[in-house]
């Protein structure tokens, strides 16, 4: 009940305070007290306005107008045109590549990537793999093992059959050791 009315104070105290309070309007004042102020919507006139200018369509590419405008796709040459530092012909460490060694590039690259991507498809068929000799498998094989040793422990402390002789009692229960007369 505290916590209700310490968060309704709180807000009914944030929403009297200036430090919230919204530029002055072209509506006419009128008296309003502080319990109703927390439930007005106070839209500036301005809002509304800026609202109709924002279009809903994206922007599209100057080049091309039947694409859209890229984020990031900007001609820096363009931008930089009258910088006489800013070179765009013959620029240091720049190589040039006939197509032959692009091509022998391309096929490099290519088999490089196919190598890679082999092994990540391999590696993400080993971390789906749930059956068989597969370390998830091994690791709750042993929590399983580990669990039920605890459990014989703590059976033997408790009733006095060792191990041995629960393991006898369950093949006997089971039907695998016939009766002892």
């Amino acid at each position: 009940m505290m916590k209700g009315f310490t968060f309704f104070a709180v807000a009914l105290s944030a929403a009297t305070t200036d430090a919230f309070a919204t530029p002055p309007q072209s509506q006419p004042a009128r008296a309003v007290s502080p319990s109703t102020r927390i439930y007005e919507s106070t839209v500036p006139a301005n809002l509304a306005e800026q609202a109709k200018e924002i279009s809903d369509e994206p922007l599209m590419n100057p080049d091309n107008p039947n694409l859209p405008a890229l984020k990031g796709d900007y001609d820096w040459d363009a931008e930089y045109a009258a910088d006489d530092d800013w070179i765009t012909e013959n620029v240091p460490g720049k190589i040039v590549v006939n197509e032959v060694d692009l091509a022998a590039q391309v096929t490099e690259l290519t088999k490089l990537e196919d190598k890679y991507r082999k092994i990540r498809e391999d590696q993400e068929y080993e971390d789906a793999r749930i059956i068989g000799f597969v370390p998830k498998a091994e690791m709750y094989n042993g929590r399983a093992a580990m669990f039920f040793l605890v459990v014989g422990l703590l059976t033997e402390y408790w009733s006095g059959i060792s191990i041995t002789g629960q393991i006898e009692e369950m093949a006997r229960v089971g039907g695998f050791i016939g009766p002892d007369f």
